[in-house]
């Protein structure tokens, strides 16, 4: 039998906004939609990985088992990557699913979509992105960026191209020690809908997301 665990990596400090995995969003704490979500899915255990005793409470609160971390993983330069294998070496599992709390969006059939594409064997780790519309990009000068402005591109006539939206990556214990990353070897996305796909980082996110939660 697969055992699948979710890790949402939510630590104390933050820059843009104080306590920010904790902030208030339409009366609960954000990281609650990250933890509802996961409790919603076919995750058989959710964790919330945090070096705050608050964020910890909290956690606990909302039905999520808490993974308590060292500070030296909590600074702004660490990458959530090691946070993982930190994390992989203290629990067992088969298949890790990393929910970025930044994303309350996040739905349950998001996560189920991804662990169905993990069970059918054919990838060894899955991302969520959302798909970029072509729009004419230009650079600081004010010259055009992959694109000749006498022979404008429609829309329609360029590549499709998808955005990594962060919300979450799903990766096999395996190749998160083979490969020290999130995601490696054989990858696959989920397409996840403009409207669901922000992220928290400013007070305006916050705003935004309350309007659409």
């Amino acid at each position: 039998i697969m055992k699948i665990v979710s890790i949402i990596p939510a630590r104390g400090g933050s820059k843009g906004i104080s306590k920010k995995n904790i902030v208030d969003l339409n009366g609960k704490p954000l990281v609650y939609y990250s933890i509802q979500a996961s409790l919603d899915s076919n995750v058989d255990d959710t964790f919330v990985c945090t070096d705050d005793d608050e964020i910890s409470r909290e956690s606990l609160k909302y039905g999520a088992k808490v993974q308590m971390r060292p500070s030296y993983l909590t600074n702004d330069i660490i990458m959530p990557d090691l946070t993982l294998i930190y994390f992989a070496d203290k629990q067992e599992f088969d298949v890790l699913v990393f929910i970025q709390p930044t994303s309350p969006l996040i739905k349950p059939e998001y996560i189920n979509t991804g662990i169905d594409m993990m069970k059918t064997g054919n990838y060894d780790s899955v991302f969520t992105v959302t798909e970029e519309h072509w729009l004419p990009r230009w650079d600081e000068d004010i010259n055009p960026v992959d694109w000749d402005i006498e022979n404008r591109p429609r829309r329609q006539d360029k590549q499709k191209l998808f955005i990594e939206n962060g919300m979450m990556y799903i990766t096999t214990r395996d190749n998160l020690f083979k490969t020290k990353l999130r995601y490696g070897g054989r990858k696959g996305f989920v397409k996840i809908p403009l409207i669901d796909s922000f992220q928290v980082d400013t007070e305006e996110d916050l705003d935004l997301i309350g309007s659409l939660i």
